[in-house]
């Protein structure tokens, strides 16, 4: 539980659908002022076996904390802290390197592969419990391969990009009570039930970076990261210096540091050279991307397949042909160019609502 409205209304569901409901945080360490935020895709609370979220703190705070164990006490439920600084120590090491190595990560993905429904999944083996419940906005259904994952009803707060990652078997134990609901029903829930959380906006930043400043979290924790080096452009015309490369992601267009006399954006970044490359808006578009690590909810199929492909949370799905190879890479086609295809970041498949499968962009042609 987060003490967030999601993550609290799911566990006021439960209750009152009869299930025997116990209310987990999870407890991260990352140091927070007080007015912070978490990410969409970390601020969807756990109940049942829990989860984080705070308007202005993130979803690992001290208030978010106490509103979550204020819920549980209005539900008259169990409710334990448990301390997963070590394992998130992991998420933070996976974060600083992506950007070490001139990509751009996604850790709430990884948070829910390793943590939510990994370590929580163990957690809930260990006390009998049949299910981890979360707030997330995503639905589960049965189809003739079995059990799928498919996106929340609420279209603009469908979240199941972010859970690409869980493993198929991890379906089965998986809850997301407030996925087949709209964020205004959410809310109206909470109003029925009575809570304090009714009222209290969606999280929307990194748990432990709640200030927006990723090149500080990156240079503390991978100082080695920042040599400084050349920003240019298309043709190799040195436009200026910048101090590390890890301070940019493709797409990119603040903050560069130049000025152009036109819109630039940053089109790609060489690691070993240290080296910046920004191009106009159409250098970014893209028409194959290859990815690794892929994950699958079926079997995937051995042929090429057509489907949607979305590339970051914000994208619209984009109609596709895809392929998995034997070794594992992913190939996607693009019946359009598409724009700011990021390394390090997921594409993740759908058919309609249904979640394929995904996996994490390593480049793009």
């Amino acid at each position: 539980m987060s003490g967030g409205v999601d993550s609290s209304v799911s566990a006021c569901l439960l209750k009152e659908q009869g299930y025997d409901v116990m209310g987990l945080f999870m407890r991260v360490g990352a140091e927070q002022p007080e007015e912070t935020t978490c990410t969409p895709a970390s601020a969807e609370g756990a109940a049942a076996v829990g989860e984080a979220a705070r308007t202005h703190q993130g979803c690992c705070s001290a208030a978010d904390a106490a509103d979550a164990r204020f819920v549980a006490g209005m539900l008259d439920i169990p409710f334990y802290a448990l301390n997963f600084q070590a394992d998130f120590a992991r998420i933070i090491d996976y974060f600083a390197d992506e950007y070490a190595r001139g990509r751009t990560p996604n850790p709430c993905v990884q948070c829910n592969t390793w943590l939510k429904f990994g370590k929580l999944i163990d957690y809930a083996d260990a006390i009998g419990a049949d299910y981890v419940a979360t707030g997330h906005y995503a639905q589960l259904g049965h189809g003739e391969s079995g059990i799928e994952l498919r996106r929340g009803r609420d279209v603009r707060k469908d979240q199941s990009y972010f859970l690409f990652g869980v493993q198929r078997d991890m379906l089965a134990r998986a809850m997301f009570p407030v996925g087949g609901l709209a964020k205004d029903a959410v809310r109206e829930h909470a109003r029925r039930f009575g809570l304090p959380v009714t009222d209290k906006p969606d999280s929307v930043e990194i748990c432990f970076v709640p200030d927006r400043d990723y090149a500080r979290v990156v240079r503390r924790e991978r100082p080695d990261a920042f040599v400084a080096g050349d920003i240019v452009d298309d043709s190799g015309k040195v436009l200026g210096r910048h101090d590390g490369v890890a301070n940019f992601t493709i797409g990119q267009r603040r903050g560069l540091g130049v000025a152009a006399g036109r819109p630039m954006y940053v089109t790609s970044l060489d690691v070993l050279n240290h080296t910046v490359t920004l191009g106009e808006r159409e250098a970014l578009l893209a028409r194959r991307l290859i990815a690794r690590d892929a994950n699958f909810f079926g079997t995937p199929p051995t042929d090429a397949f057509r489907c949607a492909a979305q590339i970051r949370y914000q994208h619209r799905a984009a109609a596709c042909t895809a392929r998995l190879a034997a070794d594992g890479m992913l190939t996607v086609a693009f019946d359009e160019p598409q724009s700011a295809v990021t390394p390090g970041q997921a594409v993740v498949l759908y058919d309609g609502d249904r979640l394929l499968g995904g996996g994490w962009i390593d480049h793009a042609e």
